[in-house]
């Protein structure tokens, strides 16, 4: 994570690889309008989030532009990243679904987009073509200053590898399933050495992390829940988490991560766990039942 720093705002922000800066910290939106409201975004809004990550899957594009909107907030003030759906791929099929991205969000450009999926379903055997053709789209959207920067999500390393052979636009970002008990070496120092930077989905895991024993010894140690270890965890290994909470409590509790410090043994205790938590997905299978 390049020059992490705190904002006059007290927001700690980094710098992307293409120089674009971003907040250290987000509010994942994935079911945050099952009530079909957009009152948990504006919550999040008032207690101090600036950085949405939505997609065209969650359904949560309108709510989100609806938050916005009534916060007053000014649409510079919020990173919004959105993503490309598995039916949404190809170049003609981005070109569009962005089209509709930004209707629903009510906004001109992008922060940061993504590819949602390497595949559109396991064993489709052109997966290659098809991330190649639809990253052409997004780098043509970028270079019309449309899109701030771009990136993919759930992408491994010989996923990556495709897009940078082809690429004239390198990704800056890949977001990937993180937590303790699954927190994917691999792909991780495959991206850090390429300067790409790691973002976590479920990064506590879906909640079953909460009550590993050593999560709730370190959160005991630390004076902290667990949550905030396991968030904490991602931060200090340079991982940006992307926390979701329908709580105000949790939403403050989550931001609140930059007081205290792990010890450097157990942050290797934590990315040795034995396996937990995963959500059975991978790009490459069908979802396994956990």
């Amino acid at each position: 994570m390049k020059n992490v720093q705190k904002a006059a705002e007290g927001m700690h922000t980094c710098t992307l690889a293409n120089g674009i800066e971003m907040p250290v910290l987000a509010f994942g939106t994935y079911k945050a309008a099952d009530q079909k409201s957009a009152d948990v975004i504006c919550s999040a809004i008032r207690e101090g989030y600036r950085y949405f990550d939505t997609a065209s899957f969650y359904g949560t594009e309108t709510y989100l532009a609806e938050a916005i909107k009534e916060s007053g907030v000014s649409r510079d003030e919020i990173f919004i990243a959105s993503k490309i759906w598995k039916e949404e791929m190809g170049y003609e099929n981005a070109k569009r679904a962005f089209e509709r991205t930004l209707e629903n969000l009510n906004t001109d450009y992008l922060d940061l987009y993504l590819i949602h999926w390497p595949l559109p379903e396991p064993g489709y055997k052109e997966w290659k073509a098809l991330d190649a053709q639809t990253w052409r789209a997004m780098e043509e959207l970028y270079e019309e200053g449309r899109i701030r920067a771009l990136g993919l999500s759930n992408f491994l390393p010989h996923h990556i590898e495709n897009i940078l052979n082809v690429c004239r636009i390198r990704p800056v970002v890949d977001q990937i399933e993180y937590h303790p008990g699954y927190s994917q070496e691999a792909t991780v120092r495959y991206c850090q050495d390429r300067d790409i930077l790691v973002q976590a989905w479920s990064p506590i895991g879906r909640r079953r992390v909460l009550d590993e024993p050593l999560v709730t010894e370190l959160a005991e140690k630390y004076a902290v829940s667990p949550a905030q270890i396991c968030l904490k965890f991602a931060v200090q290994r340079n991982v940006i988490p992307l926390p979701k909470s329908s709580s105000v409590q949790r939403m403050r509790e989550n931001m609140d991560l930059f007081f205290f410090e792990m010890e450097e043994e157990d942050i290797w205790r934590l990315a040795t766990m034995p396996q937990t938590g995963w959500s059975g997905e991978h790009p490459d299978r069908k979802r396994a039942a956990i």
